[in-house]
């Protein structure tokens, strides 16, 4: 008998560890977050019992800082009790999602500093469905997800995100306008062809494919398709597992043209007559440009056109006044 280990058995058995590993620092994440809940919880109470002066609060918390600091060490300063604090005010219904508490304590004390209630649902129910870590639930705040999904749609979608987070059934469900490319790290005022902005993207697909939003995976690059002996290339080419349908993406560094649309038109017909299975919806193309004329875009489609899209993209994450204007210039 060989004294050699089966490699699968090993794989199989460190596998085994993986998951125990993660079940276990799950669970104590979850205990400990209830914890803090329940510490913010007594916190209100006692505040509330009669006692509401500031002074007292503030005297209160101090001292339990003090006493607590002592006997189980760091993490129950003055400041982290204040956060346990604004927890429990935050998520003290019972009826939210939070209940349950599938996020760590950092992804609610972030949540905490959203002060529109229905956008903080928002973040919460994508970030659980998503499985974001705090980095990128910080980001995807940062970059106004939340309002550029509300910019097409009508007040009943509007609430439909915030009881339920993005629902994909049509593709205008995932249509963003901007998109916000700054993980590419292209500076606003530096000058870069098309194929540098593509293979910064490819290079930090796993960014891009958060970006695009859910249900997408990568297809190919610079796809060559062929049409009368002559070769077109485009520039991505995307599968949405939801909508089931290809989604094909060109580039544009500069001002959006109706060449390029016509050029699009292309793309998608080409994808519909070729690629596309019997038992798949028709393909969707977006453009992604620099700048683009919402007229020229309108006048250049059929009227209706549910399968070209043209959106604007920046590389620089702008600060929340200038984002905020630019969101209100697009739903001009």
């Amino acid at each position: 008998m060989s004294n050699s280990i089966d490699q699968t058995l090993i794989n199989d058995i460190k596998e085994i560890l993986h998951q125990a590993r993660s079940s276990v620092y799950q669970t104590i994440n979850t205990t400990m977050t209830k914890a803090y809940w329940e510490i913010g919880r007594r916190i209100v109470e006692e505040e509330q019992n009669g006692k509401e002066r500031a002074e007292y609060g503030k005297a209160l918390i101090k001292n339990l800082a003090s006493e607590l600091t002592k006997e189980f060490g760091k993490g129950f300063s003055v400041a982290n009790l204040k956060n346990m604090r604004q927890f429990y005010l935050t998520f003290s219904k019972g009826e939210t999602v939070s209940s349950q508490f599938k996020l760590s304590y950092s992804h609610y004390i972030f949540l905490t500093r959203i002060t529109n209630p229905d956008e903080r649902s928002f973040y919460e129910i994508e970030a659980i469905e998503n499985s974001w870590s705090l980095r990128e639930l910080k980001r995807q705040f940062n970059t106004g997800l939340f309002e550029r999904l509300s910019l097409s749609r009508n007040k009943a979608k509007v609430k439909e995100l915030t009881d339920k987070g993005q629902i994909v059934e049509k593709v205008e469900d995932l249509i963003k306008d901007p998109y916000i490319l700054e993980f590419v790290g292209l500076p606003e005022q530096k000058s870069y062809s098309e194929s540098e902005l593509e293979q910064r993207l490819i290079d930090k697909l796993e960014h891009f494919l958060l970006e695009l939003g859910k249900g997408f995976t990568f297809v190919a690059r610079q796809k060559r398709i062929t049409i009368d002996e002559k070769h077109f290339r485009v520039d991505l080419v995307f599968y949405n597992r939801l909508l089931r349908c290809f989604i094909v993406i060109d580039l544009k560094i500069g001002e959006l043209k109706h060449q390029d649309l016509g050029q699009m038109m292309m793309y998608v017909n080409y994808f519909d007559r070729v690629e596309k299975q019997e038992d798949e919806n028709p393909t969707i193309g977006i453009i992604l440009c620099k700048d683009k004329s919402k007229a020229l875009v309108e006048m250049t489609l059929p009227k209706d056109s549910n399968q070209i899209y043209a959106s604007k993209y920046l590389t620089v994450l702008p600060n929340k006044e200038e984002f905020q204007r630019l969101l209100e210039s697009e739903d001009e």
